[in-house]
C-alpha cells in the first residue's frame, strides 16, 4: 500500500511554515483582505447573513462580533490560533469538549495495521490534552479502481480494534472515491475545564520530558523503499500503535504544565510550538533524546523523508546548536543573529559556542531531531519536583528544559 503515498504516515503532512502561511491567509482582517477595503457597518449589518440577527438573547451573548466582522466564541477554550493538538469548548458545569482529526497516506503495507496506526495517531490528539476519548467516527479516501473494497474494510476493522482499545466507539464516518488511499479519525473527547493542558503554557525552570523515542520517520522511508530490518518493522510498528494513554493521568499531576504529542513537524517542531511567543527558549540536550536502536544506519543510508527537510527548512532559523554542550536552543526571535543583541543570554551562548557557521544544526541532529513521527510519545514540560514520578511511573525521559 505504501506504493500509492507520497509520503508515509505523518511525513505526508504540509509544512509548518506553509500550514502557517495557509492559517494567516484564512484569518479575518488577513493583509488581502484588509488592501480589499474594512467593513465599517454597524454591528447589526455585519450580523446579517450569519445567522446572528435571528439568534437568541443567549445565543447572541456566547458570539462576540470582532470590530473587523469576524464573530468570537468566549466558550472556544483552545482554536487554532495556538497550534495546539485539538480544539476545546466549554459546555458548562466545569465540563469541556476536545475535538480533532487526523488522517494520512499508509505508511505501512498491511492495511489492518494501517488502519491501526492511523487511529492510534487521531486519539493521541484527546490524550495530549489531557482528555479522555469518548467516540471516534472515521475519514476513509479509497481509489476502489486501484484496491479493492475488502482491503478498505481491514483498515477500518484495524481502527476499531485500536478504539475499542481505547473504550470507545468508531461509530460512523464518511468516504470518498479518491486517488490515493487516505485515513484517519475524528475524535472527541471530555476532559474537566481546570485539567486542560496546552501546548504553550510552559514555565520557566520546566524540565522537559519525551515517552517515545524517535525514529519513526526513517524507519517508514526504509520500509517504502523495502530495505527495513525486520527488528526496525516490529518496533515501529508496536511504538506506533501503543496508546498515549497516560494523558488524563498526567494532567491530574500539578507539576506538568503543557503538553503536546510529537507527530510530523517532528521533535524540535512541536517544542518550538511549545516555546512560540513564551519569551522562553528550550534546551534540548541531544544526547539525552531517546532513539530507536540502530536507526543511525538509515541516516547513514540518506534514506531521509522528505518531512525531515521541509521541517528544518520550517523552522531552522529558529533553532541554534551549541558544539560545546551539544545541545539545541529552541525559540530563537525571528530575525535572530549571531550579533542580535536580544537574543536572551542562553541562545546568545548557544549560537557562539563554537559553532563558526551559526545556529546551523550539524546533519546528524537535524536528521534525526527534526524527523516526522507517526503516533509519537507526549512531549511534556513540568516543573523539576516531577522528575522522579514522571521518569520511574510514565518511563518518561528528561531531555531538556525551559530557560
Amino acid at each position: 500500500m505504501t506504493q500509492f503515498s507520497p509520503g508515509a504516515g505523518c511525513g505526508c503532512k504540509i509544512s509548518p511554515a506553509q500550514l502557517r502561511q495557509i492559517l494567516q491567509e484564512s484569518l479575518p482582517g488577513s493583509s488581502k483582505k484588509d488592501q480589499e477595503g474594512k467593513d465599517h457597518s454597524t454591528r447589526e449589518q455585519r450580523a446579517k447573513g450569519t445567522g446572528l440577527e435571528k439568534g437568541t438573547g443567549d445565543q447572541r451573548a456566547a458570539m462576540v462580533d470582532r470590530s473587523n466582522g469576524a464573530i468570537e466564541f468566549p466558550q472556544l477554550l483552545v482554536g487554532y490560533e495556538s497550534c495546539d493538538d485539538a480544539a476545546v469548548y466549554d459546555i458548562g458545569g466545569g465540563k469541556a469538549v476536545i475535538s480533532t482529526t487526523d488522517f494520512f497516506t499508509p505508511i505501512v503495507d498491511d492495511p489492518y495495521d494501517f488502519g491501526r496506526i492511523a487511529a492510534t495517531n487521531a486519539i493521541s490528539d484527546i490524550y495530549a490534552m489531557g482528555g479522555t476519548p469518548l467516540m471516534a467516527i472515521s475519514i476513509l479516501g479509497w481509489p476502489l479502481e486501484k484496491l479493492p473494497a475488502a482491503v478498505a474494510g481491514k483498515v477500518i476493522e484495524g481502527a476499531r480494534a485500536i478504539c475499542s482499545q481505547a473504550g470507545i466507539p468508531l461509530a460512523g464516518g464518511h468516504s470518498i472515491s479518491i486517488s490515493e488511499p487516505v485515513f484517519g479519525l475524528a475524535v472527541t473527547g471530555i476532559i474537566d475545564k481546570e485539567l486542560v493542558r496546552r501546548n504553550n503554557s510552559v514555565q520557566k525552570g520546566d524540565l522537559l520530558f519525551l515517552t517515545k523515542p524517535l525514529g519513526i520517520g526513517l524507519i517508514s522511508t526504509v520500509i517504502k523503499r523495502g530495505i527495513a530490518l525486520p527488528e526496525h518493522m516490529e518496533t515501529a510498528l508496536r511504538q506506533m500503535t501503543r496508546l498515549n494513554i497516560e494523558g488524563p493521568r498526567l494532567a491530574l499531576l500539578p507539576g506538568v504544565h503543557a503538553l503536546t504529542d510529537v507527530t510530523g513537524f517532528g521533535l524540535l517542531g512541536h517544542c518550538l510550538e511549545m516555546v512560540e511567543g513564551s519569551g522562553f527558549t528550550a534546551r534540548i540536550r541531544v544526547e539525552d533524546v531517546p532513539l530507536i536502536p540502530g536507526i543511525d544506519l538509515y541516516v547513514k543510508e540518506n534514506c531521509i523523508p522528505g518531512g525531515t527537510y521541509r521541517n528544518y527548512d520550517s523552522y531552522g532559523h529558529r533553532l541554534a546548536f551549541s558544539t560545546a554542550d551539544n545541545t539545541v536552543t529552541v525559540g530563537i526571535p525571528e530575525g535572530g543573529t549571531l550579533q542580535d543583541s536580544t537574543l536572551p543570554d542562553v541562545a546568545q551562548k548557544a549560537v557562539t559556542a563554537g559553532v563558526p557557521e551559526g545556529p546551523t544544526l550539524p546533519d546528524p541532529v537535524k536528521l534525526l531531531l527534526c524527523d516526522p513521527q507517526t503516533s509519537g510519545g507526549l512531549l511534556i514540560a513540568a516543573h523539576p519536583d516531577s522528575r522522579v514520578v514522571l521518569e520511574k511511573e510514565f518511563g518518561a525521559v528528561c531531555i531538556g528544559e525551559v530557560q
